[in-house]
């Protein structure tokens, strides 16, 4: 679809912008490290858990005029942006399938982040299937799509992709990489779907379109991966 015959970008303002940016380095190193240092021998799950119940309280406390902005042309266009969100979906499964079929060939094995969500399933079910088809979605598409790719988008939309591509994929390998590095081949995982991401939020002009991708994603994943596990696979 040509530009200019897209939906305008949703924008954040530029206090919702800063609070969204701000909030990445936070949310990665800050807030884990104060919540283990506050409470020592927190579980994983629970340290997990806590970190995106705060973040989104925040964020979304401070981006609720945006999101209730972005939520009328949700409700106007519903249909047609259901629609797009399982397209996308099927796009993303396709790229998924490419990607790990490539990555099979390198490095055998599951991905650690994945593999990192399923025993923290195993250990508190109810806290991180929260954590990971709502609490996530809203607070990584308001860090990472309205915040990041929004404010690039408005300088240069290549740009804007590269960065946060590169950004959310590296996001999710990061702590396992730094003990293994050929684990930062696993971003390449995130690279489908990133851009689609990027791209649904970019065409259908409100972030809450990526988020309701963002859902779909991450509780076919949790089922899936839990699946697995229960049949010991």
């Amino acid at each position: 679809m040509n530009e200019k015959q897209q939906p305008a970008l949703s924008a954040m303002s530029r206090w919702e912008t800063a609070a969204a940016l701000c909030w990445i380095p936070i949310h990665v190193v800050g807030l884990p490290l104060l919540l283990a240092y506050l409470r020592p021998g927190i579980s994983a799950a629970d340290l997990n858990f806590w970190v995106y119940v705060i973040g989104t309280a925040y964020l979304g406390s401070f981006c609720i005029r945006f999101l209730r902005r972005d939520f009328d042309p949700l409700c106007d266009n519903l249909p047609r942006i259901l629609i797009q969100i399982l397209v996308f979906y099927g796009y993303m499964l396709l790229g998924n399938l490419l990607v790990g079929g490539l990555l099979n060939l390198v490095l055998p094995g599951q991905n650690p982040n994945n593999q990192a969500v399923a025993d923290l399933a195993a250990e508190a079910g109810g806290k991180i299937t929260v954590m990971t088809v709502i609490l996530a979605p809203v607070l990584e598409e308001l860090m990472f799509r309205a915040g990041l790719f929004g404010l690039l988008r408005r300088y240069n939309r290549v740009l804007a992709y590269a960065v946060v591509i590169l950004a959310f994929a590296a996001y999710h390998v990061w702590a396992y990489a730094l003990a293994e590095p050929l684990y930062w081949l696993f971003m390449l995982q995130y690279v489908p779907v990133t851009f689609l991401l990027c791209r649904l939020y970019e065409k259908t002009g409100t972030i809450w379109s990526s988020i309701l991708l963002h859902i779909l994603v991450n509780a076919v994943s949790l089922w899936a991966l839990s699946t697995l596990r229960g049949l010991g696979l």
